[in-house]
């Protein structure tokens, strides 16, 4: 059967001609997802300040990081599902308004219980923002264009990628930890006047009805799975707990499934996914942001605790993979335009494991020549896979169903990254202890010592500062230790994660070009 489809507005010309304009509103989503973007990097810049002002504890602080992506993880299908319903220009303007109150409350707070809630709501805003821009301008640009905004798009992200690092360096060390924030609010400001004017509403013309067994079952799956991997590192993955977490989540999605495939109303409909294309664009891109928030994660422990630079200067030299990914994303929209999704998933997916794959031949003593060529791989293959998994995802959904198709997206990029620091931060861990503990009673430090430090992380890099409990003339041997066991767990890290990437650029040959490019739609039951 057919699936009754809104049409994209046109742009009339003339001053009219702003309301709905195709590349105005690229602008006013761009500035969303680039607000979104900068605070998701700047954070962990801040963190630091944040626990020494507020005297945060290390538990705590992972929780103002963590508190936000539980959120955004648990709410975007759902916020899709609510622009689809209620109107994509609606629920991205109070997206933009709410993240940019809540970022200046965060700054205000003074408390570290306040800085943790309202990271909640900031996740609980940008859910609705997300996802409904993708959605916005699936419902605005022409198919013939849509590939190539939605490039832009992904660059826009790329760009605050790039940015953050560096500027939440620079406002930590000469401003403060809560001017990170207060830079939300210029930007919402100018995204909210921009959005006001130009934005056209979209929604679904479809009958909804609220479906609250399958909000909860989600919300409740997410939640577990989310919570459980983040967690596992502190746990352990065999502990009763993570196995209960994650298998209680897993349970509770094949609930939802179960429930979603005989609701009339779903809040995800089942059908999306017999389209083939679809189910592997979403999982290509679920691995995509696995390896780079691996690559993120890791990249920055190196050069910082083993290279020995700032935060600032370590930004600056991740700067390939930004800038990279910034053009990459454009080149996606092009080569999807022109090949379909297939070419730039395999291409994509493929540079980004010979990537990984490169970055286990990194050692302490590397140069940064050894470094940028694979960051510049990365930024290419993600840019192309963000463009052309967007095709197969969105591109393969019903209109109607446009929010909750890039709700789905944005879900499987959260949870990517979620899975790219927990998964591989958990092997990374392992690998460190074992060698570590080889490494410095090697080197003539006492067992029970080295026993004792072999769960201390922190320790790698750390320099010249001394380590309580071992002699002053085994310190350099503890230090050389610690640098070692670090890269033997990143090279480890790095070969689970370019192995993952290889196959999924393996499963990406199965995806097919939509017949309507940019419009196609899954025939509903």
């Amino acid at each position: 059967m057919s699936v009754t489809a809104e049409t994209a507005p046109a742009a009339p010309s003339g001053h009219a001609g702003r309301r709905g304009h195709p590349w105005l509103t690229l602008i006013s989503v761009a500035l969303g997802v680039i607000m979104v973007g900068l605070d998701g990097s700047v954070v962990a810049i801040a963190n630091p300040a944040i626990g020494e002002d507020l005297g945060a504890s290390l538990s705590q602080l992972q929780w103002i990081t963590n508190a936000y992506l539980l959120t955004l993880g648990v709410t975007l299908i759902l916020a899709g599902k609510l622009g689809d319903r209620y109107g994509r220009r609606l629920m991205f303007l109070i997206g933009v308004v709410g993240f940019g109150l809540a970022s200046a409350g965060i700054g205000l707070i003074g408390s570290t219980t306040g800085v943790i809630a309202l990271r909640v709501v900031q996740g609980a805003f940008g859910a609705l923002l997300m996802p409904n821009s993708l959605a916005i301008l699936r419902a605005t640009f022409p198919p013939e264009k849509l590939n190539m905004a939605i490039g832009i798009w992904g660059g826009s992200s790329a760009i605050s990628v790039a940015l953050g690092p560096i500027v939440g360096g620079l406002l930590v060390e000469h401003v403060s930890w809560e001017s990170v924030f207060f830079l939300n609010l210029p930007i919402a400001a100018i995204a909210l006047v921009i959005g006001a004017a130009v934005l056209a509403e979209s929604r679904s013309n479809a009958e909804h009805h609220a479906d609250f067994p399958g909000i909860a079952l989600l919300a409740a799956g997410l939640f577990a799975l989310v919570f459980g991997l983040i967690k596992a590192q502190e746990w352990g993955w065999g502990s009763a707990r993570t196995l209960g977490l994650l298998a209680g989540g897993i349970v509770l999605l094949v609930a939802f499934g179960l429930v979603e495939a005989r609701t009339r109303f779903a809040l995800l409909p089942m059908r999306l996914f017999r389209n083939r294309s679809l189910s592997i664009g979403t999982g290509t891109i679920l691995v995509g942001f696995l390896g780079m928030f691996g690559v993120l994660f890791f990249l920055t422990l190196y050069l910082q605790n083993v290279h020995g630079y700032s935060p600032v200067q370590a930004g600056v030299r991740l700067l390939p993979l930004s800038i990279s990914m910034m053009f990459g994303s454009p080149l996606g929209g092009v080569l999807t335009e022109k090949l379909g999704p297939r070419p730039p998933l395999v291409a994509g997916l493929a540079l980004l494991g010979a990537a990984l794959l490169l970055m286990t031949g990194l050692e302490p003593d590397s140069s940064y020549g050894s470094l940028w060529p694979p960051l510049v791989m990365v930024g290419l293959g993600l840019g192309l896979v963000i463009t052309a998994s967007a095709e197969a995802i969105v591109g393969n959904a019903p209109v109607d169903d446009a929010g909750v198709a890039s709700g789905l997206q944005s879900t499987a990029i959260q949870v990517g990254g979620v899975m790219g620091t927990a998964i591989l931060g958990s092997i990374l861990a392992g690998k460190v202890g074992s060698v570590l503990f080889e490494k410095l009673t090697g080197a003539g430090v006492p067992a029970p010592v080295a026993r004792q430090l072999e769960g201390a992380k922190e320790l790698v890099g750390q320099g010249a500062a001394p380590v309580q409990g071992v002699p002053a003339n085994l310190q350099s041997a503890v230090v050389t230790g610690s640098h070692e066991a670090f890269m033997a767990g990143l090279h480890t890290a790095m070969l689970v994660g370019g192995i993952l990437a290889l196959l999924a650029a393996g499963a990406a040959l199965f995806v097919q070009r939509t017949e309507n490019p940019g419009a196609a739609g899954v025939a509903a039951s």
